[in-house]
């Protein structure tokens, strides 16, 4: 009797995210305790609760209720700030906690900070997981893609909840266990890097298409409309579409028209760069995007420098660009350069998943994740499917520009994809996210690349020696010495 009065799991951090997860679970017939330290946070949610269909959400006011009103072996997600407040959090609730209750932080945490958790839980008996959750309110509350890592015990003990929880796709839902330590907040890391890229593409997309083209946003909306039926079906092309529809109450025009050029960030996309110059790891495109949020950032350097270089003579070409263009032809080709450039920003965070996956030996499985990311999360786009087919046909694909399906549809692409990266060029128009999968893609193809220049260089000013194409070992030449004596 007592075990029926109890909740099968507990939430706690009642914020956007964490009422919308925890009515999603109640929902799904999952009796489900709610704590916040605001109170009123918890007096928010069972207000919502009874009136989202009398879910079985029961709200709790202290650290010891909360964890003493749970079934064993408990389980407890927590979704607060990332950093200090998770340990806080943690320190709360452990001590009323036994050995076999599981913890699981759903925040988008530093994936060393929830190694060292999980070290400090077993200390204690407790179980350990770092999860990452993606798809924003929305998905929080009808169905996100989840990505847990560590302890699979505590991954076992709440398999059913967060299987029903989770975004259904046609093969399943949007969760896999990911792996040891925390390889499920990497995970969600890079696949926010990749979002930082997807992003940035699609802004470009969009400059060239308004600025060359002259598009009109009412044009605009029907033309993502339209993609978003073919091969760039996905959330971020679906929602721009709807963006470019909204008026603006203030006054005339969209409301698109009237946002400041400032973009915000957390974090994730910077510390994906990070890990991937620490794994020595090409990034270019997320690198680029990450650039732009920061050179966005310069709103009054960039009016000042507009300024100053207009009157030292710099013609403006942005407004006289779209004269003479072929509208039509100009839609297909940024279409194409958008779809192969995303094809190099996904690669680009694979090979950085790949790289860490070898490195801590965590097994990660591409086309599990390319499936989990399918429904739910940010990045969901119909051409996930043929990403996790492509890992599926080889496990141990060296990049998708070289599975033989991607590979035939870049070299499709490659004459559009030059022709708006050119374009955009003439018209002084950056499209950096473009340039940089175009530049990967362009250097990864090539056979012999001009390293062999810089290798001479290095081994000229810090005698680092050099490899030769023709025979093995490692060689040192006295280059200044020999080119005076052959002057």
């Amino acid at each position: 009797m007592e075990s029926a009065a109890l909740s099968r799991i507990g939430l706690a951090g009642l914020a956007v995210m964490g009422q919308n997860l925890a009515l999603n679970i109640a929902e799904k017939g999952f009796p489900i305790s709610v704590y916040n330290r605001t109170t009123s946070k918890v007096d928010e949610t069972l207000d919502r609760a009874a009136v989202e269909g009398n879910l079985p959400v029961s709200g709790q006011y202290s650290p010891r209720d909360f964890v003493l009103s749970l079934q064993r072996p408990r389980s407890l997600i927590i979704l607060v700030k990332a950093g200090a407040p998770v340990d806080q959090t943690i320190a709360a609730f452990s001590e009323y906690m036994e050995p076999g209750d599981c913890i699981i932080d759903g925040g988008n945490e530093w994936y060393q900070n929830t190694e060292r958790r999980i070290s400090e839980a077993e200390q204690k008996g407790l179980l350990y997981l770092g999860m990452g959750v993606s798809g924003g309110e929305e998905g929080a509350r009808n169905g996100p893609s989840l990505m847990p890592g560590g302890s699979f015990q505590a991954y076992d003990n709440i398999k059913d909840i967060l299987g029903k929880v989770a975004a259904q796709v046609e093969d399943g839902p949007c969760v896999t266990y990911i792996g040891e330590g925390g390889s499920g907040n990497f995970v969600k890391m890079v696949h926010n890097g990749i979002e930082y890229g997807d992003m940035q593409l699609i802004s470009e997309a969009y400059d060239v298409l308004k600025n060359v083209g002259g598009l009109s946003n009412e044009e605009l909306a029907e033309i993502f409309t339209e993609w978003n039926r073919g091969e760039l079906e996905s959330f971020l092309v679906e929602i721009t579409s709807d963006i470019f529809r909204v008026k603006d109450e203030f006054g005339d025009g969209e409301l698109v028209d009237k946002i400041l050029d400032k973009t915000g960030m957390k974090g994730t996309g910077k510390w994906t760069v990070q890990q991937a110059a620490e794994l020595s790891v090409a990034a270019p495109t997320i690198a680029a995007s990450l650039d732009c949020r920061y050179l966005s950032g310069l709103k009054d350097e960039r009016e000042n420098a507009a300024k100053v270089l207009r009157e030292a003579g710099l013609k403006e070409e942005i407004g006289s660009a779209s004269s003479g263009i072929d509208k039509k032809r100009l839609v297909d080709d940024v279409r194409q350069a958008l779809y192969a450039s995303k094809i190099c920003s996904y690669a680009q965070g694979m090979n950085l998943l790949r790289a860490k996956s070898l490195e801590k030996s965590w097994n990660l499985n591409f086309g599990e994740l390319a499936r989990i990311w399918k429904g739910g999360c940010i990045i969901r786009a119909v051409f996930l499917d043929r990403i996790k087919k492509a890992y599926q046909r080889n496990p141990d694909l060296a990049s998708l520009v070289v599975d033989p399906e991607f590979a035939k549809e870049m070299v499709q692409r490659q004459a559009a994809w030059r022709r708006v990266v050119g374009l955009a060029v003439s018209a002084g128009i950056s499209t950096p996210g473009m340039c940089a999968s175009l530049a990967y893609f362009d250097t990864y193809r090539r056979a012999r690349l001009p390293a062999n220049l810089v290798q001479a260089q290095r081994d000229l000013f810090g005698a680092h020696t050099y490899e030769r194409t023709d025979r093995s070992g490692a060689y040192h030449t006295e280059w200044t010495k020999l080119a005076r004596k052959s002057n």
